[in-house]
């Protein structure tokens, strides 16, 4: 028979290793080794109980010290009580084991605690105008949710009673089962988690402690939100069962399309048309602001399509901050149309008294296409 390996090797640490690494050197090497995260394989079983036996020798200060000193004769011949014969595959090592169990395993086997009775967090969808954005508001919105029931004041239970703690959990909310080496921990069936049964239940909210209601809040949306904006508003949710703490109300922004502006982030853009006349030959334009003012742009002689002028500090307020974005405002040159015989007389005259230079754009394009055909020939 091979000589046992030395506890601390077979865990991966020193011999000066504290509580803490020893726990955490088992917790993964369990978690690596597990028989369920290695079906069918005979050298991680054994590995499996190999780390188990040396976790629960060395958790334990006073087979600590006894093992250090004696090594492992300290648990041969009845000395310290090594793994009980007939204990299963993996001898008897689910004291070692339970105290990871549920931070290796908790959600995989439905692990935790006694069932929260928080209520419920809510969501509520909220569209507001571009304006309101800009200069903030105060809203009333009706909220349809669970609130304490009046009559037991959330506890479930008649007037002038009690809900008892759970006989079956003893107030814990779940219960444990252990089977063989492994224990598994379920929610309690007789109390459904809660912890408490109640006996005389109440009868307006039937023993749930709670009731459907509409409520009225006022929610305050400060200057500068922006399209998805979310507020959370604690303890407006729905109320707790069993008189339980109440969930948070989550408002989601919506900011809705405007007629004139587009924004962009703490930005916004106007599309300002203009007449070809007067882009050729300059002028004064009057362009809104999102505050409901106005604002003068000039436009200088031979301005094209597209041009943007900047308005600074015209724009959305920068949330919970006393700056602001700008104001965009691009220009459009419309097109005349439907136009009078003697209005098409004089644009015929101004385009035979057009000279090189006056459209050095089209004058460009067309030397690029000649030059590009008279390569293709």
């Amino acid at each position: 028979m091979s000589a046992k390996r030395c506890y601390y090797e077979t865990l991966e640490v020193t011999k000066t290793a504290d509580s803490d690494v020893l726990k955490s050197a088992y917790r993964k090497l369990a978690m690596r080794f597990h028989p369920d995260k290695n079906p069918g394989d005979a050298s991680a079983e054994i590995k499996f109980k190999e780390i188990s036996e040396a976790y629960d020798i060395l958790k334990d200060d006073q087979k600590r010290a006894a093992y250090d000193r004696f090594g492992h004769a300290a648990f041969e011949n009845g000395m310290g009580g090594g793994a009980r014969a007939g204990a299963g595959p993996f001898g008897d090592f689910s004291g070692s084991f339970s105290d990871v169990f549920e931070d290796i395993f908790g959600q995989m086997m439905g692990g935790g605690r006694k069932r929260s009775n928080r209520g419920q967090d809510l969501r509520y969808n909220l569209e507001i105008t571009l304006e309101e954005a800009f200069t903030g508001r105060s809203a009333e919105i009706k909220l349809p949710t669970q609130v304490a029931c009046d009559s037991c004041l959330g506890s479930g239970a008649e007037p002038g009673t009690a809900a008892e703690t759970c006989p079956h959990c003893s107030g814990n909310g779940r219960v444990r089962a252990t089977q063989g080496f492994f224990t598994v921990e379920r929610t309690c069936s007789a109390c459904r988690g809660t912890g408490k049964i109640i006996r005389n239940p109440c009868k307006p909210c039937r023993g749930a402690g709670l009731v459907q209601k509409e409520r009225a809040l006022n929610v305050d949306i400060p200057p500068g939100v922006e399209e998805g904006t979310r507020i959370r508003l604690s303890g407006e949710g729905a109320a707790g069962a069993n008189g339980g703490p109440n969930g948070d109300l989550y408002i989601f922004l919506s900011v809705a399309q405007h007629a004139i502006f587009q924004r962009d982030g703490h930005d916004l853009h106007c599309r300002a048309p203009v007449s070809f006349v007067m882009a050729a030959l300059g002028g004064t334009i009057e362009v809104p602001t999102v505050d409901g003012g106005r604002a003068k742009v000039a436009i200088p002689e031979g301005t094209q399509p597209g041009r943007q002028f900047r308005l600074r500090a015209k724009g959305m307020p920068v949330l919970r901050s006393s700056q602001k974005g700008d104001l965009y405002v691009e220009i459009a040159v419309e097109t005349p149309v439907k136009l009078t015989k003697r209005q098409k007389e004089l644009l015929r005259e101004f385009e035979g008294e057009s000279k090189a230079g006056c459209q050095p754009e089209a004058e460009g394009f067309m030397a690029r296409l000649k030059e590009f055909w008279s390569g293709e020939a």
